[in-house]
């Protein structure tokens, strides 16, 4: 009897060895693999449910740009088909009243001019689903910022930006002036322009007509057509961002053209404007500062409805304790929140503001972009992505099968395919006042809770959006990358991270820089004191406001052998009069240079410089006007200066989103881990921390 268990324990052990064998290691990640990820911009169910149209973006190698591409899926025969593969990332694609239009733009750098696709910022796009034909409608040489349907599909409305009419004493300036400009004279006669299009109710193919409906004196960056009162909201911007509420929403009154009412005023950023199913609410997001007991406090991204017949505006989701991501409006009248609580964006309902908010329980991760149709219990779609799995579109019948949902794409399958780092949460407490912090560990393929890692700290910009459970493989989430490269990877949420509650958040403000750099290099401590992370190769990075802390520690500490610097500011009163946002710097530093000047001058990183010592990598984009590129040229010129080892990287015609040329991106990475590996070897000497 015991030599028949013996055996049988034999067999197993030989049959376990030969299926461990025969099991494939799955290859680690590679920097152009890495780079080939497509990304889902925009996702919407036409009105009837019975087609979504998906929206997708992937680099295209060849041509030095972004492929952005339009597909249209039918429910019911489960098809997908292309619309076109040069659609315009200005203006999100829109479904007529029917259902058998979409209108959008094409990317004029994408298509070669002719007589069937023409000069593409000249023409709106019209896309029968009917007939899968196209009807170009001519606009002029003004590409449109925003666009809404009528309550029917024979016309709709779109912005342009347009000069508004000079003043009496406009023309004697002209010839009086040359061809010197008047800076803020120039800027005070931007506006925009509102135009209608009829199309031709018999063929709706045969001719259009355009009529200019009215100018005002700001920039509409949104637009909504309000069906029950023939108006249109607006939500207006400026490009001297230099007062909060160039952020206002506004009605006109199309039966009375000049009415133009003003609906909000406040100091909240607004966004994401949507009408309710009863028509008669005007939802939208906002973030910023708002007063309470007589001091500005700042605020996480929330929900808001305005009532359109009384004015009177109300707080969706309340009692939530995280940051609003993304919503959208249910047929029933409720919406359908997605909420950031921590690292995870979770489904939510509520009904009404008066009503609980409801927990959908799904998958651990995060979900975006929800749409569904405008008909009861039709089916709803969303992207969804997490620590595991890649970004990709999912659909379900309804809300109750949302841990069942099916997926509808399969364009990042290659990443599924390969060993991804495993992760964890951390969390660490800050000793001064006691809170908790938390960030996301990247642990290396194959060594998930292993210790004395090297350790890269990538910090997240903003301050606001945090590092959650998700995974988008780019130039600026690229821990899994770091990872596979074999570094243990925090993304550290500080002080001033959404998800975490308003006064979290708020607490980033007087202490921009110092209060945050704190809370990281706690958790540098923790890591090391825990044994998982090696005190001799520790490395530093982040780009924006990751920068910012970047700059800022790299005068604090000596501990991080290399550094990261992207698009980080060093010099605070300059960079206020140079940011494209000049209210964001006095917020966070409680003022204007000349009311608080010892905030700007203990905060700043430039009057610390002599303390650094850490090689450090700057990367910034040419045309940045977010962080003007002069904030990196002087962090260079003064590393140079302490002969300190330092590269700076300009790359041409990118902003402060990198997103002209996916080259670039992918250059950007390959030289910060070649900048990581050439001196995070722990052969420099580790000094003591200042200030810390």
């Amino acid at each position: 009897m015991i030599l028949i268990i013996e055996m049988k324990l034999c067999l197993l052990l030989i049959l376990k060895l030969i299926l461990c064998s025969s099991t494939e290691t799955k290859p680690k990640l590679t920097l152009n693999e890495y780079f080939d990820f497509t990304n889902y911009p925009s996702l919407s169910f036409s009105p009837s449910g019975q087609h979504l149209l998906i929206q997708s973006k992937r680099p295209s190698w060849n041509s030095n740009s972004y492929e952005n591409s339009l597909w249209l899926y039918n429910i019911e025969t489960k098809r997908k088909q292309l619309i076109t593969r040069a659609l315009s990332e200005s203006l999100k694609p829109q479904w007529s009243p029917s259902g058998n239009w979409i209108a959008f733009l094409l990317n004029q750098n994408s298509i070669a001019s002719s007589d069937e696709y023409p000069k593409a910022n000249e023409y709106i796009y019209l896309y029968s689903v009917i007939s899968n034909e196209w009807l170009p409608i001519y606009i002029g040489k003004e590409i449109p910022v925003a666009l809404t349907w009528s309550n029917d599909d024979f016309s709709l409305y779109f912005v342009t930006f347009a000069s508004m009419p000079p003043k009496e004493d406009d023309n004697l300036q002209k010839v009086e002036w040359k061809d010197v400009i008047p800076y803020r004279l120039s800027k005070s006669n931007e506006g925009s322009s509102i135009h209608r299009i009829d199309i031709e109710k018999d063929t709706q193919t045969s001719s259009t007509k355009r009529y200019l409906i009215k100018n005002v004196p700001f920039l509409i960056t949104e637009l909504l057509f309000v069906p029950f009162e023939e108006k249109l909201v607006l939500m207006s911007s400026s490009t001297l961002s230099e007062k909060i509420d160039i952020t206002e929403m506004y009605s006109l009154n199309l039966q009375n053209l000049s009415t133009l009412s003003r609906l909000t005023s406040n100091d909240l950023l607004k966004h994401e404007l949507r009408l309710s199913n009863d028509n008669r609410h005007v939802l939208f997001l906002a973030f910023g500062r708002e007063s309470s007991q007589g001091k500005l406090n700042g605020i996480q991204q929330r929900l808001y409805s305005l009532d359109l017949t009384n004015g009177h505006l109300e707080l969706l989701a309340k009692d939530f304790g995280g940051s609003i991501a993304e919503y959208m409006t249910k047929p029933d009248g409720g919406v359908y929140i997605l909420g950031q609580l921590g690292t995870e964006t979770q489904i939510y309902t509520q009904q009404s503001p008066t009503h609980k908010l409801i927990y959908h329980q799904g998958w651990n991760g995060t979900y975006e972009r929800i749409s569904l149709s405008s008909k009861q219990n039709g089916p709803i779609a969303f992207i969804y992505s997490s620590f595991e799995r890649p970004k990709e579109v999912y659909l379900m019948d309804n809300i109750d099968q949302l841990q069942s949902a099916q997926v509808l794409t399969s364009e990042n399958k290659l990443f599924t395919q390969r060993e991804l780092p495993k992760t964890k949460v951390y969390q660490w407490k800050n000793t001064e006042d006691q809170r908790t912090i938390e960030g996301i560990l990247h642990y290396p393929p194959g060594e998930f809770q292993s210790k004395n890692l090297p350790l890269f700290v990538l910090i997240h910009g903003g301050p606001g959006p945090a590092s959650t459970n998700s995974f988008t493989a780019d130039w600026y989430t690229w821990a899994p990358l770091a990872a596979s490269e074999g570094w243990l990877v925090l993304e550290p949420n500080y002080r001033g991270s959404f998800g975490y509650g308003d006064q979290f958040h708020n607490e980033v403000f007087l202490q921009p820089l110092s209060r945050p750099g704190r809370d990281i290099l706690l958790g540098v401590d923790q890591l090391v004191n825990d044994g998982i992370a090696d005190p001799n190769r520790l490395a530093i990075g982040g780009y924006s406001y990751g920068g910012f802390l970047t700059n800022w520690l790299i005068t604090q500490t000596t501990r991080f052998n290399a550094a990261l610097s992207g698009a980080g500011a060093v010099e605070y009163v300059s960079a206020w009069g140079t940011v494209d946002t000049s209210t964001f710097i006095p917020y966070l530093f409680g003022g204007y240079p000349w009311e608080v000047p010892q905030n700007y001058l203990s905060e700043s990183p430039i009057y610390h410089l002599s303390r650094a010592r850490t090689p450090t990598h700057i990367i910034t984009g040419e045309k940045d006007v977010q962080v003007d590129n002069s904030q990196s040229f002087i962090l260079e010129r003064g590393l140079h200066h302490l002969g300190i080892p330092v590269q700076l990287l300009v790359f041409p015609n990118e902003g402060h989103g990198f997103n002209k040329n996916p080259w670039y991106g992918k250059i950007k990475v390959r030289e910060e881990l070649k900048w990581l590996h050439k001196y995070s070897n722990g052969s420099l000497t580790i000094m003591k921390d200042w200030n810390y």
